[in-house]
């Protein structure tokens, strides 16, 4: 009596085999990593605003403090965007009549917030509160980089959860003093480590890593 199947299709049912538990290993697998790229996280990558507003000038040239705009870190979850009024308050004597500028000028007298663009954005199911990051010594900085050296915001960490428990295991080495927050580029003058114990004991940092803390 003859063969069912061809003695090739052995073989070749044993290739198949190993095609499919491959597949099962390098689809997550290519998943995980393809989740972390930038075109997913948006490290990196450029977002048109509708008033081309450039922080290199209003940080270093005016030095203007982040709590000026952001007027609510210190007290909220959300660190605020500022109000029109808020831009106006020097616009209106200053560069009143610049063409970059009418956006903010007809937002003003038309009583409509500015529509700007969301930079750094986390999943609607994580929960992040500025006012405590910035009460426990983590400067702007740490999160947001050099925007004292950026003509546009861009995100120049991935905020995966990777990266914020990395943070939350080893706080002590993002810790400045408060009235240091938001200065750019801060570094201590003495023993860092010292410092930052010293900072973390002060400000009792002990961050927790359970997943209650930021999926509410």
């Amino acid at each position: 009596m003859s063969a069912i199947f061809p003695p090739w299709s052995t073989a070749a049912f044993r290739w198949v085999l190993v095609l499919v538990a491959a597949l099962l290993l390098a689809v997550p697998i290519a998943l995980m990593g393809w989740v972390r790229t930038p075109y997913v996280t948006g490290e990196l990558v450029p977002i048109e605003q509708p008033v081309p507003f450039d922080h290199r000038h209003h940080v270093v040239d005016d030095g203007i403090d982040c709590r000026y705009c952001h007027l609510t870190v210190e007290r909220s979850p959300t660190a605020g965007l500022p109000s029109t009024e808020v831009c106006m308050g020097c616009h209106s004597q200053i560069w009143n009549d610049s063409p970059l500028l009418e956006p903010v000028r007809q937002s003003f007298f038309e009583s409509r917030p500015i529509a700007w663009q969301r930079v750094h954005r986390l999943p609607d199911f994580v929960f992040f509160n500025h006012a405590i990051h910035v009460a426990k010594g983590i400067g702007c900085e740490s999160c947001h980089g050099r925007v004292d050296r950026m003509p546009r915001i861009l995100q120049v960490v991935p905020l995966t959860m990777g990266w914020c428990l990395e943070c939350h295991r080893d706080p002590v080495s993002h810790l400045r003093p408060r009235e240091a927050i938001t200065a750019m580029g801060w570094r201590p003058e003495s023993d860092a480590a010292a410092l930052r114990a010293v900072l973390a004991k002060r400000y009792q940092v002990s961050p927790s890593t359970d997943c209650s803390s930021c999926h509410r």
